[in-house]
């Protein structure tokens, strides 16, 4: 044991020795006399207290005082009192009083008739009935009684403060109804302390402490003068306590777009970014998606008002996507065969996917190619927690003669098995592609697959207008669900959320590379 007292002595802060120094001489000394008389300030004694504390050589008492006081609104009405009494007085003489006649025949303010009505009726002196006031049976009995919240006014006006006794049932429910108006009292609360010494504290003062002041660090000045020599220096504690700290770091969502961004140009991809306002030529009609199909609806899809219409490209491109729609061109499909309307073609939208971006680039640039896309796309969904009206996609095309479905399938193979997955597919259904096939994971802790995307051949009626002549496999991928996954979230909306402690705790990994 006296070992362990005479390491603990070792280890004590100057300020927590002259502490318990002061509480040997007195034990009712309070926190400011003892920052006073050791000339150090109140924070420091403090937090020695704190230490000593958590050492369990002291205690730490904390007593909380609260006490009423009357605001100047409140002195007013202490001396003319509550504009409600004052009504009351006029309608124990007259009975009622209409509502337009108020101010004139009781005195009070304009801005007091909604406190008036207010407490007349919640105090159930009066009811208002078409406009007229008319006091109440309860009313004319209590013309000659004192509130509990005016006895209040009364005494904290003669006494200025009141402490706030919480045992005292009449002084608590008085206090609500002042308390209630938010500008006739307020509260003051007085924080103290005071220390009691400890089975262990009293062991090392048994012990003895000696005061010597320490040194934290050695200056030049100490070596230039010798003062090192002589002077006692602070032990460090690599044991003791250090507060947790946040280092700033990418957000999640973001680390898997950088890791997906990477696996793509490590691919030898092209990256490629188009506008979050299109036209509805590109975000639909270049895909030989037809006009009237159910995506284009409003339930789907975000129309914008302002910019209520885009502009369209070269008008040779714009008469062949017509074509396609119309009877299918060149390609030898009979179109969707109903009228193409260029009006529609021009409409401004939120983009629904970023499959625009694939034919836009289609469009610029000439085989063979490799490009791919990462953008937030909108759709009007309703908020769940697996569903947003917006998210991210990741769009990819690749096109060269020669190239098929096989080639395609061992793309995203390959992408999914940097991310650590394996892969299936099964058929699928999109308007712009043939050989279409849908994506799947599997997750082995829940034992299922999970369906992350889509992708096909383009079909030759997207591939015409833009003088495209080979083969164009292509995919769009959904992020948000990939993050879900990979940070085994339930709630897509939680990759939202400013959730401060989430993100604190959740780990990302390094490595990634931002722009």
């Amino acid at each position: 044991m006296s070992e362990n007292i005479s390491k603990i002595i070792n280890e004590l802060h100057i300020y927590e020795k002259k502490l318990l120094l002061s509480l040997e001489e007195n034990e009712n000394f309070t926190p400011e006399e003892i920052a006073k008389n050791n000339s150090i300030d109140i924070k420091s004694v403090m937090s020695a207290a704190g230490s000593l504390a958590s050492k369990d050589i002291i205690k730490v008492n904390k007593d909380v005082e609260e006490a009423i006081s009357l605001t100047e609104t409140g002195k007013k009405y202490a001396e003319i009192d509550l504009p409600e009494r004052r009504v009351l007085s006029v309608l124990v003489d007259e009975k009622e009083i209409a509502m337009k006649d108020l101010l004139k025949k009781t005195g009070i303010e304009n801005y007091e008739i909604k406190i008036v009505i207010g407490w007349l009726v919640r105090k159930k002196w009066a009811k208002i009935d078409n406009g007229i006031i008319k006091v109440s049976d309860f009313g004319e009995n209590f013309a000659t009684k004192i509130g509990g919240d005016e006895k209040l006014l009364k005494s904290l006006d003669e006494k200025g403060v009141i402490a706030i006794d919480y045992s005292d049932e009449e002084l608590i429910s008085s206090l609500s109804q002042l308390n209630d108006r938010k500008d006739l009292v307020r509260i003051d609360k007085k924080t103290s302390h005071n220390f009691k010494i400890l089975e262990k504290g009293l062991a090392i003062l048994e012990k003895g402490l000696n005061i010597q002041e320490e040194a934290t660090q050695l200056t030049h000045q100490h070596l230039k003068e010798g003062l090192w020599k002589d002077l006692n220096y602070r032990p460090y504690n690599v044991n003791a306590e250090y507060p947790e700290i946040f280092p700033g770091k990418i957000h999640p969502l973001r680390m898997v777009i950088e890791e997906i961004r990477e696996i793509f140009l490590n691919l030898g991809f092209t990256e490629s970014n188009g506008p979050i306002l299109e036209s509805a030529f590109w975000n639909f009609d270049s895909l030989f998606q037809p006009q009237d199909h159910a995506a284009r609806e409003m339930q789907d899809t975000f129309y914008v008002k302002n910019p209520s219409k885009c502009n369209l490209p070269n008008n040779q491109l714009v008469k062949e996507v017509a074509n396609v729609h119309e009877n299918g061109g060149d390609t030898g499909s009979d179109g969707w065969g109903y009228k193409w309307d260029i009006d529609v073609s021009a409409q401004s939208v939120l983009r629904t996917h970023t499959t625009g971006i694939s034919t836009r680039f289609l469009n610029e640039n000439k085989p063979p190619l490799k490009m791919f896309s990462v953008g937030r796309v909108f759709r009007r969904e309703t908020i769940t927690y697996k569903h947003l009206p917006e998210f991210h996609q990741v769009e990819g095309i690749v096109a060269a003669p020669a190239i098929n479905y096989q080639n395609l399938l061992g793309i995203l193979k390959e992408f999914y098995k940097k991310l650590g997955f394996e892969v299936r597919f099964r058929p699928a259904y999109f308007p712009y592609t043939y050989l279409s096939t849908e994506c799947e994971v599997y997750l082995e802790e829940k034992e299922s697959w999970i369906e992350l995307g889509g992708s096909g051949m383009f079909r030759p009626e997207v591939l015409e207008p833009l003088g495209v002549d080979v083969p164009v496999l292509a995919f769009g991928l959904g992020i948000e669900r990939l993050a879900m996954i990979r940070y085994d979230i339930t709630d897509i909306r939680m990759l939202y959320k400013s959730d401060i402690k989430w993100l604190r705790e959740i780990a990302v990994e390094n490595g990634v590379k931002l722009d």
